[in-house]
């Protein structure tokens, strides 16, 4: 076992140098050239001052280049703060502003967002790098080096000083007071999730791994590692495929994909859209997803059409490492409102359901999950007051656990089912609603492509008012009377929603959930009246 992230590269480079490790369309880096690259950029690093534990923003698109860039920081000791390219300037300078950056490695396409952060954080004293064949300029930077440059370095890795349990990057997540938090993530965290799934899912060198998520989601980690310790090759996704499902599905064919891992959306998309045809992607081997709730139907759509596929459910915080549960589904569900257990722990790790005084739950009742193990973040960065209130001492082993906020329950053949969010669990008219089993419902009927269900507070006698927001399948009428209508057998009176919003696509935050904050917003912002 490597003890270093980037020892993964080397040790492929070695055994099979001219072998393919990263693919973006006509781009393509072999283990030879990805090694020797991020070598090269490590020494040039650390000669223009970059030391031990600095931190290096990398705001760069999804590209064989971003992997380079990634594989170099940590080469040189330094931890990488991964950002979305496409993110406001506001949000992207709250994160320099708490990640405080020794340097920034850009792309031309983000010279303009990077000059806008400068601006708005006044940094200019971040050194600037740039990973293509010319230099990089704005009004209030200018890049100190670019490719070019590296060639002057040595090819082979500087001796390294971090150790496992040094930090290998930043994960900002979403804040509840509109501050993202930095989720530290150290060598040891990632690794001990990648051994266990290369050998848990049998994944080789040659295998054609997906690339879907983007590099600031902690599921893309997966992506990038897992391939890497197989030498395996990384087949990045475009990310303006994500728009066109059956150019999505062709993308999947035509690279021969012999895995592929996404938020359930993604899968979802696929599913309504009629992309997959029978018997399709005969060279994939598995389908893995994380992040939220596949909808069952989704499941079953994708499991009668792929028998030769084999389906995990895969569940996690970002505090955890990528996921920390699995459950490989045995056989087509045969009911469409029956949930996907997400099972139990990987190796390493541990599944609790807790009550509210720190006990377990027996099984068949309902309680709070918390996470255990080797995938736990150190903390949040430079935060001991959120890391003390979300990372606790197991009353019982004496160990850290992390409160993921979610709810779950205990079955008695011991696995484990996600239920929910705590904070989703609302009164409504004097009764206890759970939301996630009402989107449950909404998500079974055929005339809907995706829908969400949050709630918000009312002023009158209910509490709270249930909301439905929905994009409707092509050419299909839907209104929210139909909706109540089909809806009603499934769920009772009660449990209806009382607004509703019609989109052409729901919301979606930077990582590709659906964003229930917005949706919040726009069904305050209602006029009173259900929404049609």
């Amino acid at each position: 076992m490597v003890e270093r992230l980037q020892e993964y590269v080397t040790q492929q480079a070695a055994a099979r140098p001219e072998a393919a490790a990263v693919v973006l369309g006509a781009s393509e880096l072999s283990y030879g050239e990805l090694d020797r690259a991020s070598s090269q950029l490590a020494h040039c690093l650390r000669a223009v001052g970059c030391g031990r534990g600095d931190r290096v923003g990398l705001l760069m698109p999804k590209s064989p280049t971003a992997i380079v860039a990634m594989l170099g920081v940590l080469k040189a000791d330094a931890m990488y703060v991964p950002m979305d390219p496409a993110c406001p300037a506001e949000r992207a300078a709250r994160v320099i502003s708490a990640s405080e950056p020794w340097g920034i490695l850009a792309a031309s396409t983000t010279a303009p967002l990077l000059d806008e952060i400068i601006a708005l954080t006044g940094s200019e004293h971040l050194v600037v790098g740039s990973l293509e064949t010319r230099p990089l300029s704005g009004t209030h930077f200018e890049s100190r080096f670019d490719w070019s440059d590296l060639a002057a370095y040595p090819d082979a890795a500087p001796a390294s000083a971090n150790s496992a349990d040094d930090p290998a990057h930043l994960l900002f997540t979403s804040g509840s007071t509109g501050q993202p938090k930095g989720v530290v993530i150290t060598h040891r965290n990632v690794i001990g999730f990648v051994e266990w799934a290369r050998n848990h899912f049998g994944i080789t060198a040659g295998e054609r791994i997906s690339g879907h998520t983007p590099l600031h989601f902690d599921l893309s980690t997966f992506d990038i590692y897992g391939t890497l310790s197989a030498g395996a090759t990384l087949y990045l996704v475009p990310p303006q495929l994500n728009l066109l499902p059956h150019k999505l599905a062709d993308f999947i064919r035509r690279t021969q994909l012999t895995q592929w891992f996404s938020v359930p959306s993604t899968l979802t998309f696929l599913a309504k859209h009629d992309a997959v045809a029978p018997n399709d992607f005969p060279s994939l081997k598995r389908l893995l997803w994380c992040g939220e709730v596949l909808p069952t139907p989704s499941l079953v759509h994708f499991m009668q059409r792929l028998p030769h596929v084999s389906f995990t459910n895969l569940y996690g915080p970002t505090e955890a490492t990528i996921a920390s549960s699995y459950h490989t589904v045995a056989t087509c569900p045969q009911d469409a409102r029956a949930p996907i257990p997400i099972g139990i722990a990987c190796a390493g790790e541990q599944l609790r359901v807790l009550n509210g005084n720190g006990n377990d739950v027996p099984p068949g009742e309902i309680g709070e999950i918390f996470i255990g193990g080797s995938g736990l973040s150190p903390g949040y960065w430079r935060d001991p007051e959120k890391t003390a209130a979300a990372f606790r001492t197991d009353p019982a082993t004496g160990g850290r656990i992390y409160r993921t906020g979610d709810l779950g329950r205990l079955s008695h053949d011991g696995l484990v089912y996600f239920l929910g969010r705590a904070d989703s669990q609302i009164k409504s008219r004097g009764y206890r609603i759970e939301l996630g089993e009402v989107e449950a419902a909404f998500h079974a009927l055929d005339c809907l492509r995706e829908s969400a269900i949050v709630a918000i507070p009312s002023d009158g006698f209910e509490g709270n008012l249930i909301c439905c927001a929905y994009v409707s399948q092509p050419d299909v009428e839907v209104t929210p009377t139909g909706l109540k209508q089909q809806v009603g057998r499934l769920l009772p009176p009660y449990m209806l929603p009382a607004r509703w919003l019609t989109f052409s696509k729901l919301p979606r935050n930077a990582n590709g959930k659906v964003d229930r904050p917005r949706l919040k917003e726009l069904f305050s912002s209602q006029p009173t009246g259900d929404g049609s």
